[in-house]
């Protein structure tokens, strides 16, 4: 496996170009299976996300074509109906195939779900919702098998014990589109991607009312047709690149970016002592205030227009290195604290209770042996690396693949010395006369047991 070999320490100075949004893409592409003919969907990023998905596509007999960000997706020949545990396992995403295969196929069986390791993610309001649309569903043998004679329109509340959930909506959403009579979801997401689902879905010939709001009313019909569609920016990677200009003390233009989906994110920025500035409507310049110290913040993730989950690793990195004490918490994921584990091993002071990170703020952390555990953790641990004195080797970076396109080139772009290669273990190198400098000595030893 690969790694990336970071020696921080450099300030990140530049432009960088926001790809298009992994978590609004994926959908996207489920969506497509609805229509009656091709869809075409523009600003694709290259990720290995992507790629898996099209393999479930070319798994359901639908060959879907990605060049140069363009993707074709040609649902004529869609014929399968059941999603097998492999595919299943590598990304949770998969599940979107769900609404449309009870849409179209009027029957589906799917694997329960993998993905990334942050928690509990259960699917009881996927399925909730399906069997208020009147689908029968039985579990056996890790599957879900669910069958229809018909859809209908049904009031559907997908609250959860986290807030209301994004895939859920996204499934429900597709499968009421084609269902009889309306449906009622209350507790909608209302994610900017969950809006762009809803957005394309119209275009197709969807009836949805209630954008952007917690509820949305949707009147089913009997057909929708292929669109072409445009993904918007991945607001994730713009957090990243952002958090990663303020660790470094660096200053970046982040361009192809919708400052709109980043309220929460910008305004974190804001009170830790970034200083944003809007170059027109779809660029930010990103860059440490220089009248304001950096200040320790007390976060709390919630659902949209809260602060994502997506983002609470980037910033436990981010306060790893700011003075004073700050709290984080995740109110979604509440187990999404691996990365603060690796952030301990170059120096960070953290402390986790149930749901809440503390943070001891130190002046810098140290380059070290570190290991992604995730998507997420994998984008914060090479941010904080970024910033660290000396070398660090960061392991198991396919987790980041699955979200970033070309991350360390375009970091690299920015200044960033760091380098893609093979796994190794290299010796320490330490300075043992510094050691032994450090070290107490050791007057008498116990020997008594």
């Amino acid at each position: 496996m690969d790694m990336y070999s970071i020696e921080g320490g450099t300030p990140l100075r530049g432009t960088v170009k926001i790809s298009g949004s992994k978590n609004a893409c994926l959908p996207l592409m489920c969506a497509a299976l609805l229509g009656n003919g091709p869809t075409v969907l523009e600003n694709v990023p290259d990720l290995r996300d992507i790629r898996s998905m099209m393999t479930l596509l070319e798994h359901l007999n639908v060959r879907a074509i990605l060049k140069n960000g363009r993707m074709v997706i040609d649902p004529a020949t869609f014929d399968t109906d059941w999603v097998p545990y492999d595919m299943m396992r590598k990304m949770r995403a998969s599940m979107y195939a769900f609404g449309p295969m009870i849409s179209k196929r009027r029957r589906a069986a799917v694997s329960k779900p993998g993905g990334c390791n942050i928690g509990n993610r259960p699917i009881d309001l996927h399925l909730r919702g399906f069997r208020a649309l009147g689908v029968r569903m039985v579990e056996r043998q890790g599957y879900v098998h669910a069958h229809h004679a018909g859809l209908h329109g049904a009031e559907i509340d997908l609250l959860g014990d986290n807030g209301p959930s994004v895939g859920a909506t996204c499934n429900v959403l597709m499968a009421a589109s084609l269902a009889s009579g309306r449906t009622v979801i209350r507790n909608a997401a209302r994610e900017p991607e969950v809006q762009e689902l809803a957005n394309m879905l119209a275009a197709m010939g969807a009836k949805i009312d209630g954008i952007g709001s917690p509820t949305l009313s949707i009147d089913g019909v009997e057909e929708l047709s292929g669109v072409k569609w445009r993904v918007q920016p991945d607001r994730i990677e713009a957090a990243t690149f952002a958090v990663a200009s303020a660790v470094t003390d660096g200053d970046v233009l982040l361009t192809d970016v919708d400052p709109t989906a980043m309220t929460a994110t910008l305004w974190a920025l804001r009170e830790w002592g970034a200083e944003i500035d809007h170059q027109g409507e779809d660029a930010l310049r990103v860059r440490r205030a220089t009248d304001c110290p950096m200040r320790p913040l007390q976060l709390e993730t919630g659902p949209y227009p809260g602060l994502a989950t997506d983002t609470q690793p980037l910033f436990s990195a981010l306060l790893a290195v700011t003075p004073g004490v700050s709290r984080v918490r995740d109110t979604i994921y509440r187990d999404r604290f691996m990365h603060a584990l690796e952030l301990n091993r170059m120096g960070a002071k953290t402390s986790q209770s149930g749901d809440f990170l503390s943070i001891n703020g130190v002046g810098r952390l140290e380059g070290a042996a570190v290991m992604a555990s995730d998507l997420r953790a994998g984008a914060a641990l090479t941010v904080a690396a970024l910033g660290a004195k000396g070398q660090t080797q960061l392991r198991r970076v396919y987790h980041i693949e699955r979200g970033y396109e070309r991350f360390e080139q375009k970091l690299a772009a920015l200044g960033a010395n760091i380098v893609r290669s093979s796994e190794t273990e290299p010796e320490p190198g330490l300075d043992w006369n510094a050691v032994e400098e450090e070290v107490a000595p050791v007057s008498e030893v116990d020997t008594r047991g």
